[in-house]
């Protein structure tokens, strides 16, 4: 397993339940992420890709497997190493989760306060830069009410790169956009990344985002196949439906 890699698997399973509810539901997922890549992670409903998210985000203790993030095992790691993890990476989450109480500003503020990463000296011109990049500068004060939804997903992306994250996990961002602000997300997020050398991973049933990836995986009953024989298998029960 590559120690430079952002994030590595291996044989990662995962079980819901105990006893005769115990229900598996990850077999065996295997992948290596580098640095600046940019991997889209596709597959129905139910296949396992939030809990597989939920694993490599320290969010979800490892059972089966291992999980190397950032150079860190989690599988043997305590609550502080877990959170320690956390908070070197950015989380993008498809209903935004901004604070309506707090302002563009203030929601930013806010990671930079949890991470503390960033000196607290250089948080405005952090804040600033981070709010240029994303296309929201002069819109500071303006509350999550008052913001569009593109431009809330937006205030998500430079609260989750504010940081400087050396890897970001996005929960189906683009579900709530339409076609036109979905893309441009996604090429945004995928410019950003970039240029942070950051690896990212991005849950999304919106095929219409893939062009950005350097990979997708394809999970499917709870095991990553090829993307080719996804797309062969349902291509073929659409025509079938189709012939009835």
């Amino acid at each position: 397993m590559s120690t430079d890699a952002a994030l590595a698997l291996k044989d990662v399973s995962w079980f819901y339940g105990r006893g005769n509810l115990r229900k598996q539901v990850l077999y065996d997922v295997d992948a290596v992420i580098q640095p600046g890549e940019i991997t889209i992670l596709t597959g129905p409903s139910g296949a396992g890709k939030t809990t597989l998210l939920q694993l490599i985000g320290a969010l979800r203790r490892p059972q089966a497997g291992s999980i190397r993030v950032l150079g860190r095992e989690l599988a043997d790691a305590e609550e502080g190493e877990l959170l320690a993890v956390r908070r070197r990476i950015g989380f993008l989450f498809r209903r935004h989760n901004l604070v309506e109480s707090l302002t563009v500003a203030g929601n930013v503020r806010m990671a930079m306060a949890l991470c503390q990463e960033t000196p607290r000296k250089a948080w405005e011109a952090r804040l600033n830069e981070v709010l240029q990049q994303v296309g929201l500068a002069g819109l500071q004060r303006k509350r999550p009410a008052q913001l569009s939804a593109g431009q809330r997903q937006r205030t998500g992306i430079a609260r989750a790169l504010v940081n400087h994250p050396k890897l970001i996990l996005a929960d189906d961002p683009t579900a709530n956009l339409d076609q036109e602000s979905g893309h441009q997300l996604a090429a945004l997020l995928q410019r950003l990344a970039k240029e942070e050398c950051a690896a990212a991973v991005i849950v999304s049933s919106d095929h219409r985002i893939l062009d950005i990836a350097d990979r997708i995986l394809h999970l499917e009953d709870g095991r990553v196949r090829p993307l080719a024989d996804a797309v062969a298998h349902n291509t073929s029960r659409m025509l079938n439906i189709l012939a009835r």
